[in-house]
């Protein structure tokens, strides 16, 4: 019988799931993810983490709850580094325990430390220590690491040609899926914020597909190369010390540079200390960079948000765009 290893749909899913699907798969593991968010999934969380975590963190606690009971080990890396930029956030850095402390009758836990900026190996030590633990020879770890680095890098390379991350995963899985063709004449809009926020479709309320429905023209901060991300995050008198933080002051100066854009949207989450600051760096940079003439619309997300407010935000704020754009 093969090993069930739990990975929540949630916070590094949209960013390195590719990685470890590849890589447990490989050692002869399978990976289960928990179901897409649903309101009972966020309000098990919101009722069971600390009261003043951020909806991400919360929300991973509901799809913990979801998996638990369904696999033989949950995978709850402790993120501090995944290059030598910037380091993750707090509540990444002590997830595995916040989660070990607020829920019970969990099973093991697989929280091995991810900190590619204290060696030259990238994620090697960490996916020797889980193969360790999982009983697992040197020589099978090394294979799978192969394996889930080619996996993680054609996943970028799908991004990187405007595929969306749940499109890239689908895609990656050999569904018929391609990214949305840019519509001449169409309104550009960047969408721009923490992956985990963004892509959840349940707590962002599906602001994409609202905006493609609407006929608009969609870029997103996996669609800029990561290191331009870091080259342009420098720009600032001093480089934020958060590594999504970074990622989207960067992709905010990648697009205020091309010069195509009608609008930046920001979503952000309510109780969200570093975003707080990224939002206020964005709104400076554009006033900066186009003299506040690129209008800028910032979207706080929390377990309360209704999908009618931010409809009609969204309705008014294209609205304008078109408005602005006739009266060129």
């Amino acid at each position: 019988m093969s090993l069930h290893i739990g990975f929540p749909t949630a916070l590094i899913y949209y960013s390195h799931f590719p990685f470890w699907q590849a890589y447990f798969n490989r050692l002869g593991a399978e990976v289960v993810t928990s179901p897409p968010t649903t309101k009972a999934i966020l309000d098990d969380g919101a009722r069971e983490a600390v009261a003043d975590a951020c909806v991400p963190i919360k929300l991973y606690h509901g799809h913990v709850l979801a998996l638990k009971d369904k696999v033989d080990a949950l995978f709850i890396p402790r993120m501090v580094r995944i290059n030598r930029h910037a380091t993750f956030c707090p509540k990444f850095l002590g997830l595995p325990d916040m989660v070990r402390a607020t829920l019970s009758n969990l099973p093991p836990l697989i929280d091995l430390q991810v900190d590619v900026g204290r060696n030259l190996w990238g994620l090697w030590p960490t996916c020797r220590g889980v193969a360790e633990i999982l009983g697992f020879s040197g020589r099978a770890a090394w294979a799978a690491y192969r394996e889930g680095t080619r996996h993680q890098q054609a996943f970028q390379g799908l991004l990187l040609k405007g595929y969306l991350p749940l499109q890239a995963l689908a895609k990656l899985r050999g569904e018929p899926v391609e990214p949305a063709a840019r519509q001449p004449g169409a309104l550009n809009l960047a969408v721009l914020g923490y992956p985990y926020q963004v892509y959840d479709g349940y707590i962002s309320l599906n602001i994409i597909a609202k905006l493609k429905k609407m006929g608009v023209n969609i870029q997103t901060l996996e669609m800029v190369p990561p290191d331009r991300l870091y080259q342009l995050s420098r720009h600032l008198p001093r480089r934020l010390f958060w590594h999504f933080s970074n990622l989207v002051v960067g992709a905010t100066s990648y697009y205020l540079r091309q010069g195509d854009l009608d609008g930046i949207i920001h979503v952000t989450a309510f109780g969200c200390g570093p975003d707080a600051m990224v939002d206020k760096i964005m709104e400076l940079d554009i006033r900066h960079y186009t003299h506040g003439r690129l209008p800028f619309m910032s979207i706080c997300i929390d377990e309360q948000t209704g999908d009618a407010g931010v409809n009609t935000r969204l309705e008014a704020f294209v609205d304008m765009l078109l408005q602005r754009r006739g009266n060129r």
